[in-house]
Formats: C-alpha cells, sequence, structure tokens
C-alpha cells in the first residue's frame, strides 16, 4: 500500500521528501517516470541504442547527485531535461570539437532566406529529421526543447544558463537554418 501511495506523489513531493526527510528510495520512482523519456532525448542525437541508455542512467545519476540544487521554480521535468541537454551538447562539443560560435561562422546562411511561407510544424518529419542531422547539436537541442518539450523561452534561457534575447535569437536562427536546408534538400516538396 505504501509503494501505491508515494506513485501518486508529485515530481516536487518527491524531491522534497529525499532532501528533506532523506528518503533517497523515492528517486526510484522519479527514475521510472523519466528514464524512458530522457533515454529517447539521448537516442535522438546518439541514433545507438546502448550509448543512449548509458548517457541516460548516467544523466539521472547526476540529476540524483544534484537534486539539492533543485529550487523548483520551474518543473522537475524541465530542470532534468536541462541537465540532458547540457550534458549530451557538451559531449557532441568533446567529442567533435565543436564550438558553436566557430561552427556558425563555418556554416552561414545567406543574407536573404524568405522563412515566412514555411513554418518548421509543416515540414514533414521524416524530412526534418534527416535536416535535424545537418544542424548543430546545440541548434537541435534548442529545436527540440522548444517545439518538442514545449518549454517557454524563460525555461530555456534558465535551462541553458543564457539571457531570453539571446534564447530568442538563436531560435530564430535555429528555424532558419532549417527551413534553408529542407529548401536546399527537398525544395518544394
Amino acid at each position: 500500500m505504501t509503494g501505491l501511495k508515494n506513485n501518486n506523489l508529485t515530481d516536487k513531493e518527491i524531491v522534497n521528501k529525499i532532501i528533506t526527510e532523506g528518503k533517497t528510495e523515492l528517486f526510484g520512482l522519479l527514475f521510472k517516470r523519466y528514464f524512458p523519456k530522457v533515454n529517447d532525448k539521448c537516442y535522438s542525437f546518439f541514433k545507438d541504442k546502448q550509448k543512449s541508455e548509458e548517457f541516460a542512467n548516467d544523466i539521472l545519476t547526476k540529476a540524483f547527485e544534484k537534486l539539492e540544487s533543485f529550487k523548483g521554480m520551474s518543473s522537475f521535468s524541465s530542470w532534468l531535461y536541462s541537465i540532458t541537454y547540457n550534458t549530451v551538447i557538451d559531449y557532441l562539443r568533446k567529442k567533435k570539437q565543436l564550438h558553436y560560435p566557430n561552427w556558425n561562422q563555418e556554416n552561414e546562411l545567406p543574407e536573404i532566406i524568405d522563412e515566412s511561407s514555411t513554418e518548421i510544424s509543416e515540414i514533414s518529419y521524416e524530412n526534418l529529421m534527416v535536416v535535424f542531422e545537418k544542424i548543430h547539436a546545440e541548434e537541435k537541442a534548442l529545436l527540440m526543447m522548444k517545439y518538442q518539450d514545449s518549454l517557454s523561452i524563460r525555461e530555456i534561457a534558465v535551462s541553458l544558463s543564457t539571457s531570453e534575447d539571446a534564447v530568442k535569437m538563436r531560435l530564430k536562427r535555429a528555424r532558419t537554418r532549417v527551413v534553408y536546408l529542407y529548401f536546399k534538400m527537398f525544395g518544394n516538396e
């Protein structure tokens, strides 16, 4: 009966009980709730089942270790996803030595792109996934946070430790790059 009662707790209630009452065993509930989602996010970057599972385990372990830094200013899932995205991006930066400002300069967009007629949501999923493999991991993460996870500009800014204006500018650039690459690769399908 106690297990069932604990299943009804919200994420914040579980975190509070872990921090204030030392009930660390309750983290298993958060692990069960979020492992599949974190694993899916990792898989969207790595396309490797084993690596994704390893990263998801590592990320959830890191979240447990940092649990006291969760202040409840955003949802637990937003906080966890920020750890997920930052961990994955840091890994990809080191592995591929992708420093975003340098990459962005080397992959400059043309001055004039008419993106007004196409919205990302109008692009077929299959083609969008092909285009996503061509953009920088940071742009992909931004777009996923905004459109897949439905995070607000403020939540994204907090997650990435940057300003809301920077997030808006980078999101616009990422959307523009997706539209540009879509038309370059698929024309007016």
